[in-house]
């Protein structure tokens, strides 16, 4: 299990520069994480990691489609997204995923997120067909994401809205031993130094595409806490 703080998550089916790439390998984040929702090909992925390799920084591939799972990644993650109505999105395309990186198992770092989709109008929360959780409903699954299934990871998925630091807080203190991850809506340093309070590791994303240098200085403002 990483305990990273930073973690900028790049868009294989989003444009971005081989300048801002070099600029985000170079900002001082832990790790660049590889996925998304829609338009997801294995071609999309394989290029893109092509274009952070160079930089020896850790690549990430969050996988989302069974048919873009690119070899030579540093890690895999897993999502197992928690509040779904269908049970592929906790157990099915889990095990589809693990049958073709079996042969990896013993050669590369795979984790397993206890996911929570909290945006109701975002493509993620659609596409798995999610119930909007209460309070208290976040706070089980928090706690079931430890205590049932032992995943290192428990992640709030606001998918580009920023959420509730309260309930992020209130969160971080169901955990002992799984990590919290926050990522969804991260336009600001002030959002991101907000949110690092609370969680283990954010991951800012879709600002990448809207507003390249403030993205870019949220590395430093979360890794200035160390």
């Amino acid at each position: 299990m990483k305990r990273w703080k930073h973690i900028f998550k790049l868009d294989p089916a989003k444009n971005i520069s081989d300048e801002q790439i070099k600029c985000l390998c170079s900002s001082g984040t832990d790790a660049i994480m590889i996925g998304g929702t829609d338009r997801i090909t294995y071609d999309k992925v394989y290029e893109l990691f092509t274009r952070v390799r160079p930089y020896q920084i850790p690549i990430i591939l969050e996988i989302s489609t069974l048919h873009s799972i690119v070899p030579s990644f540093d890690y895999y993650f897993i999502p197992m997204v928690m509040n779904s109505r269908e049970k592929k999105w906790m157990m099915d395309i889990q095990h589809q995923a693990i049958k073709q990186l079996k042969p990896l198992i013993h050669k590369v770092d795979i984790f397993f997120e206890g996911y929570c989709i909290l945006n109701e109008d975002s493509k993620a929360f659609q596409k798995t067909n999610c119930v909007l959780p209460t309070e208290e409903d976040v706070l089980t699954y928090a706690y079931m994401a430890e205590h049932v299934f032992s995943f290192p990871y428990f992640y709030m998925e606001y998918s580009g809205m920023y959420g509730d630091p309260n309930l992020v807080k209130k969160v971080k203190s169901e955990l002992c031993n799984t990590l919290l991850i926050y990522g969804g809506g991260i336009k600001t340093r002030d959002q991101a130094k907000e949110m690092a309070k609370y969680a283990d590791m954010i991951i800012v994303g879709n600002s990448i595409y809207t507003d390249f240098n403030e993205a870019l200085a949220t590395a430093e403002v979360v890794k200035g806490n160390d």
